[in-house]
């Protein structure tokens, strides 16, 4: 368990919060109830026509986008989240959608990924059952990412993701806007604090937030187009697209209501 206090927000901090009752709560209904926004299923269409590919949800959750992909027709899917009470909901929707065939995992994006993630290549010019094949797209929804405190091990989760995927592969996955013009005010009293050493002393980096609300603690990092840039260069990515929801796609109150608006991104294997 994470330490109370002002320790630092870790990884364990993060997965001590989103196995918690009232999150696991909150993701779950999301997962029953919203299923793929339509802004997912813009770029889902675009970046990933083919709907036989191999593909990999990483922080999936409570199985929202997996069960969603194979509503749409999706079938190889391997999906994983680093808290088991969320895979238990995610496995346990997938029974009730009757979503055969979904793989779901517990692993941590910033731990090795090559031997929980990768299965046999089932085409009929790869025989051998040993051979072990790499993803044809990688997705990290709804601020996954973004959960993940410090940078480096950021940086680390997308080296894993990079290491499980064919060349060409995309990715595609979204942040929170710390350049949106609406929060400049803010982020410029936030940037004073830490200049006089007056930040949340639980935070690692500029950027990082950690608050409380009805469904329970959160911690995510909100970055600028620079960061994302240098991330993404930084491990072995090339971004092709970015933009906000709400250039997508109109979203209907009930994901409006689940989540604010976010930029999403896209990005080719090296």
């Amino acid at each position: 368990m994470s330490a109370p206090g002002n320790s630092k927000v870790s990884g364990d901090t993060v997965r001590d919060d989103f196995n918690a009752i009232s999150t696991v709560i909150h993701y779950t209904k999301a997962a029953h109830d919203l299923g793929l926004w339509k802004s997912e299923l813009v770029l889902i269409r675009e970046y990933f026509p083919d709907k036989e590919a191999h593909l990999l949800e990483a922080g999936c959750g409570a199985g929202r986008v997996a069960v969603g992909l194979w509503q749409h027709g999706y079938r190889r899917i391997t999906a994983f989240d680093f808290a088991a009470e969320l895979v238990d909901q995610a496995v346990s929707l997938a029974e009730e959608r009757q979503a055969t065939g979904l793989t779901f995992l517990q692993a941590d994006a910033t731990q090795p990924l090559l031997p929980l993630l990768y299965f046999p290549d089932p085409s009929p010019q790869e025989q051998d059952p040993g051979r072990l094949a790499p993803f044809d797209g990688v997705l990290f929804m709804f601020n996954g990412l973004m959960q993940i405190p410090g940078r480096e091990n950021r940086r680390r989760a997308l080296r894993n993701l990079q290491g499980v995927s064919r060349p060409g592969a995309p990715l595609l996955f979204t942040t929170h806007d710390r350049d949106d013009p609406k929060e400049a005010k803010e982020w410029a009293k936030e940037a004073e604090r830490w200049a006089r050493g007056e930040q949340n002393p639980r935070l690692l980096e500029f950027g990082d937030r950690y608050f409380t609300d009805d469904t329970g603690n959160t911690f995510m990092h909100l970055p600028d187009r620079r960061e994302i840039l240098e991330d993404l260069a930084a491990t072995g990515w090339t971004p092709v697209h970015d933009r906000m929801r709400d250039e997508l796609a109109s979203e209907t109150p009930r994901v409006r209501n689940f989540s604010d608006n976010c930029r999403f991104w896209v990005a080719r294997r090296g």
